[in-house]
């Protein structure tokens, strides 16, 4: 499973690094600015939510039911 995540993880942020195109010169100053704040709330988020849960797994088997498994 951990592999999966990380194959997907990496898959998708080559296409989207592939599909945007950069910035023209003048904007990307700002646009490292707000990446950089969007970043540091990501992570503090990130923080949160490994603090106090849950845990994507858990939520992943509450949606999922029980004798989907068997189908």
């Amino acid at each position: 499973d951990l592999g999966i995540a990380v194959e997907t993880l990496a898959v998708f942020v080559r296409f989207w690094l592939t599909t945007n195109p950069p910035l023209p010169e003048p904007a990307q100053a700002a646009a490292r600015a707000k990446a950089g704040e969007r970043y540091d709330a990501f992570v503090a988020a990130l923080g949160r939510r490994l603090a106090q849960g849950p845990k994507l797994r858990q939520e992943i088997s509450e949606d999922v039911p029980a004798d989907a498994s068997n189908e």
